[in-house]
């Protein structure tokens, strides 16, 4: 009688177990869509943010290719990259760029970066570091991430992309220090890659399509 009982209660529990799956993936392929739809125009209204929208005349919004997967880029999937032109000069670029080591988990940042590698502007699109302290990256915290601006590798010199605890060029957080540390060097891997591939980019053939898994939220 009770093995009996038991055996029922192990299949309530499977057939509940069965129902919260299935309602989970019915969830997320109902509102896939409207989160990668979301997550495109964070990025786009951040474009004009990074680099002032009179120093461009193209459609920005529609003038965007893919960065292949890549792990300097922290991105498991292909991500967009928004081309700025003046004329058919190019004078921008925006991309997303992902700092792994974050005291609490990843960094996603937005990256606006000139032609000559001077960065325009970088915003912090996602984290998860702590109240108080590490999400002073973000720009209404702190205004700790504006000082990016102006900055290259050249400006201050590569040896310098680190925060001054480690002998570097940039001021960390009273009370915190790993966050910093993880967005100076995401940034500065940032530049070298935009560096090595800035003309594949900027005359890459446009591509503005999101591929269905980064409305997972993947890296």
């Amino acid at each position: 009688m009770l093995s009996k009982v038991i055996s029922k209660n192990a299949l309530i529990l499977a057939a509940f177990a069965a129902v919260c799956v299935g309602l989970i993936a019915v969830t997320y392929f109902i509102t896939r869509d409207t989160i990668a739809g979301e997550m495109k125009a964070a990025l786009a209204r951040t474009l004009d943010e990074l680099v002032p929208a009179d120093e461009y005349n193209n459609d920005v919004h529609h003038d965007c290719t893919l960065i292949p997967a890549n792990s300097d880029l922290g991105n498991a999937n292909p991500r967009q990259v928004y081309r700025m032109f003046n004329d058919d000069e190019p004078v921008a670029l925006v991309m997303e760029t992902v700092a792994p080591n974050g005291y609490s988990g990843k960094i996603r940042m937005v990256l606006g970066v000139y032609y000559d590698g001077t960065i325009a502007g970088l915003r912090v699109a996602e984290h998860k570091e702590t109240p108080g302290l590490g999400d002073k990256v973000e720009v209404k915290k702190s205004d700790w991430i504006l000082g990016f601006e102006g900055k290259s590798l050249a400006n201050p010199q590569i040896e310098q992309w680190k925060v001054t605890k480690d002998g570097g060029a940039f001021d960390a957080f009273t009370g915190a220090t790993i966050t910093p540390r993880a967005v100076v060097a995401q940034v500065a891997k940032t530049l070298e890659y935009f560096s090595e591939h800035k003309d594949t980019l900027f005359n890459a053939p446009k591509n503005c399509s999101v591929q269905s898994n980064q409305a997972k939220g993947q890296s």
